[in-house]
């Protein structure tokens, strides 16, 4: 967070000039809608008062809204029913659309920037011209994944301001264009949550509950291999009702967050539940499909029926973890538009925040399961020549592991001609230690020195040839035998060799920070291509992610920080974009800061009044 709170302040002042004058004219026009706070908070918008063109409008925002008829129960539930896509269609659809979207505001700044800088004297353009004819293209954009969805007028995605009954009511002439974006947000919530309950039934009704498969499968592999995925869709069922009867009562919708916080802070933990059982459920799912010929070919059977659409079974048992992450974004994308300082903005904050605590309990529930298991593996595979060191701790997990080459020989009578300069090791790094082996027969690891991780010290050689290449010296200040070591080690690219730094000693006085994102401007790039990682230091990447970049080396690999929830972690460069647009990437920093910022005193006292309000109604 320290990096985003001075990128953010940053940004304020780079942008100060241009924002002033657009959240002036957007909070002297916004509305407020039933229920909301009065126009007098700070931040809201203006009165009548402070705006005579406000007074002289025929009606207020408000008093029109009360006129508009609610959406009648049948038009409402006939829409929810008709969503044609399953939850992993609409899921690619929304953040393709979204990745486009970044797309064409980078590009209208990069084309305003190109007509700025050809406005000169005529003389001078006389003279450009003849030297230069066509004008500098943007950078080339990689291709995205297509899919027909994007352009297939029967899939069903509808906006909220396409819906015949807000079309007819008017009330599109009426709400400010910040108002119907804030409502698209909160009607893709509620559209979402359709498509992946309906994706949930189909998981259930073809699958779970079909008698062929119930005869193949031990009770005990159904159990592990479906969880508790009947809970998760009763409660997905309950909350769509609720979302449903609010969008009932008004064609304009009033909010969602609060139903979303209820439901997050007492109906939620059926998602720990499901998604902590992941790591069983996919090696179960593995062991079935190659050890059980039946099963196999009746799940190629079932996934093959048009219902599925071409989807296969992992793609629905993964939901509930897809959704739960997915719904946070959700939130975070309806508080980045609700106005600031409202009760709408305590809301989403509130839900945002009980959400973050279920996510991070998934996170965790998968962690812990996968972590013991890993940890056990590593404990058997060691063989010790020094005093053994017990490995398997609750608080230990492994951050990365891999081969390094040791430079043989004391580091000032190294010599070039010797074929066994360097000698293969092996590392083992955990979040709290250093186990240093060499790999012997068997695939076991004799460990021949320790250390505590936080007695490390690293430091890069300057470029001393081909030979010395992506050399780095790691420095134990107190190891197996209480005595300082150094060791000499080269890695096999610039990439390893970095990441092995930055896990090996990281900063911890300039964490989140690094010598490539001290700019004022932090460079970003977004993901446009899915990536799972493959080493505990890496970060797995979905389409739309916005990272700040830390680091990056010359062969391809970026260390970077996820906006929405500060994970960080290496990833291949080819999988993202830079964003090229000053203005956005410091309005995702904006937004991102806004986001995740701490509670101050006025949303602390608006609560205390909630709280109070609710105590005096009792």
């Amino acid at each position: 967070m320290e990096l985003l709170a001075a990128a953010f302040s940053a940004a304020c002042a780079v942008d100060h000039d241009s924002s002033t004058s657009e959240s002036d004219a957007r909070d002297s026009a916004t509305g407020h809608l039933p229920g909301s706070e009065s126009s007098s908070t700070p931040g809201n918008g203006a009165t009548p008062e402070e705006c005579p063109a406000l007074a002289d409008s025929p009606t207020t925002l408000t008093e029109a809204l009360q006129m508009i008829r609610p959406i009648p129960t049948d038009s409402w539930r006939n829409l929810i029913e008709q969503i044609g896509l399953l939850y992993q269609e609409y899921r690619d659809k929304s953040t393709l659309q979204e990745i486009e979207t970044r797309r064409q505001q980078d590009a209208e700044v990069t084309d305003h920037g190109s007509q700025a800088s050809e406005e000169a004297p005529e003389e001078e353009e006389e003279e450009e011209e003849e030297e230069q004819e066509e004008p500098a293209s943007p950078p080339e954009r990689k291709a995205l994944p297509q899919i027909c969805l994007l352009s297939n007028p029967h899939s069903r995605f509808n906006l909220w301001q396409d819906l015949p009954e807000i079309q007819s009511s008017g009330v599109l002439d009426i709400l400010q264009p910040e108002e119907i974006k804030l409502q698209e947000a909160m009607f893709e919530l509620v559209t979402s949550e359709a498509s992946y309950y309906k994706s949930l039934s189909l998981l259930v009704s073809h699958f779970m509950e079909n008698e062929r498969l119930k005869k193949i499968l031990h009770p005990s592999e159904a159990h592990i291999l479906f969880s508790n995925v009947l809970d998760v869709m009763a409660v997905s069922e309950r909350f769509l009702l609720e979302l449903e009867r609010r969008m009932e009562e008004n064609v304009v919708i009033s909010d969602v967050c609060d139903i979303v916080h209820h439901y997050a802070a007492n109906h939620f933990s059926v998602y720990i539940t499901y998604v902590s059982n992941q790591t069983y459920q996919e090696r179960t799912y593995k062991q079935l499909l190659q050890e059980k010929a039946a099963f196999r070919e009746l799940i190629s059977q079932l996934e093959l029926d048009p219902k599925c659409r071409g989807l296969p079974l992992s793609s629905f048992l993964i939901l509930p973890f897809q959704r739960i992450t997915r719904l946070k974004l959700l939130v975070q994308n309806i508080l980045k538009r609700v106005e600031e300082r409202s009760e709408r903005e305590c809301t989403a904050l509130d839900a945002h925040k009980e959400l973050e605590l279920v996510v991070k309990a998934c996170n965790e529930g998968v962690r812990k399961m996968s972590r013991t298991e890993q940890m056990i593996s590593i404990q058997k595979k060691m063989e010790f020549k020094i005093k053994s060191v017990p490995i398997i701790s609750h608080s230990r997990w492994l951050l990365k592991q891999g081969e390094l080459q040791r430079m043989s020989g004391p580091k000032t009578s190294r010599t070039l001609r010797t074929k066994k300069l360097f000698q293969e090791i092996y590392l083992f790094l955990f979040n709290d230690l250093l186990v240093i082996c060499r790999q012997i027969p068997g695939d076991k690891y004799q460990v021949f020195d320790s250390a505590p991780r936080g007695l490390l010290r690293v430091e890069e050689l300057e470029d001393q040839g081909q030979t010395l290449a992506n050399v780095f010296i790691l420095r134990l200040l107190e190891n197996s035998d209480d005595r300082e070591a150094t060791y000499m080690l080269k890695a096999s690219s610039q990439s390893e060799m970095k990441r092995w730094m930055t896990s090996l000693a990281p900063n911890r006085r300039t964490k989140f920070v690094s010598f490539t994102s001290r700019l004022l401007d932090c460079p970003q790039v977004q993901c446009v291509h899915p990536y799972v990682a493959q080493q505990p230091d890496e970060l797995t990447l979905e389409l739309a992610d916005i990272l700040n970049i830390l680091d990056k080396t010359e062969d391809g690999w970026v260390f970077g920080e996820r906006l929405h929830d500060q994970e960080r972690g290496w990833f291949p460069s080819s999988m993202t974009e830079e964003i090229l647009n000053p203005k956005i990437r410091s309005q995702n920093l904006k937004e991102c800061f806004r986001v995740h910022k701490m509670e101050d005193p006025q949303r602390s006292q608006n609560k205390d009044r909630r709280k109070l309000g609710s105590r005096n109604r009792q």
